[in-house]
């Protein structure tokens, strides 16, 4: 069974750009784009193992929701991009996440 990464963010092409430029990895990708979809994203599947914050989000909603994961899902943990490399910067990020935090993780299991 593939890992599952919860990817959160502001545009609706979070989801589908990251998950098509990263299908080559063994990651099933979940999006959500408010606080609602987070919330029922994380009720309904149990084997995420992170969930990743795009930038585009003003910063009263990234908090918000890192609140709402952090309660609800203490397990998971939270990487916020960083606002300086901009839109293109996303799908590299997420590929170092998933690759540090996952993949050598499961090479070494």
């Amino acid at each position: 069974m593939k890992p599952v990464v919860l990817l959160i963010g502001k545009l609706p092409n979070v989801i589908g750009d990251v998950a098509r430029q990263l299908d080559h990895l063994p990651i099933q990708w979940l999006g959500a784009h408010d606080q609602e979809d987070v919330k029922r994203q994380l009720d309904e599947e149990p084997r995420i193992s992170c969930a990743i914050m795009g930038a585009g989000l003003d910063d009263r909603i990234r908090g918000e929701m890192v609140g709402i994961i952090a309660a609800r899902r203490p397990d998971i943990c939270i990487h916020l991009k960083d606002r300086s490399s901009g839109p293109d910067g996303l799908v590299p990020f997420v590929q170092r996440v998933v690759q540090s935090e996952i993949l050598d993780n499961l090479e070494h299991s």
